[in-house]
């Protein structure tokens, strides 16, 4: 049974920070591209960051540049979003993604995800 069980969110004030953690089960993680998402009440679900198997690349949506970094440790089945310089723009319910292709079937398995609130 596959689990990705985030944990880290919280309420924090503008300009502080907050570090999301996604532990895995079930899965071979090193094989999955790894990702966090948010969706802010009312708007659609977006890709914040984005992680390779072995870490090697990482991707941002324009919002977050600069701001957030997200990382792996494979052995720990783990990856992380550390979120510095939070806006209350940045207030949503973060969700953590394990993708895979391969051979034109489709992996994809999502967390419960975790709420980020920046309010002062």
């Amino acid at each position: 049974q596959v689990q990705l069980v985030e944990s880290g969110g919280g309420l924090v004030q503008p300009g502080g920070s907050l570090r999301l953690s996604c532990a895995a089960s079930g899965i071979t993680f090193s094989l999955y591209v790894m990702n966090w998402y948010r969706q802010a009440p009312g708007k659609e679900r977006e890709l914040v960051a984005a992680i390779t198997r072995i870490g090697g690349s990482t991707n941002y949506a324009d919002s977050v540049k600069g701001r957030f970094t997200i990382s792996r440790d494979n052995a720990k089945n783990t990856v992380y979003l550390q979120m510095n310089s939070l806006k209350p723009e940045d207030t949503a319910v973060y969700y953590c993604n394990a993708y895979r292709d391969i051979l034109s079937r489709k992996y994809d398995y999502w967390g419960q995800g975790t709420q980020v609130t920046v309010s002062s």
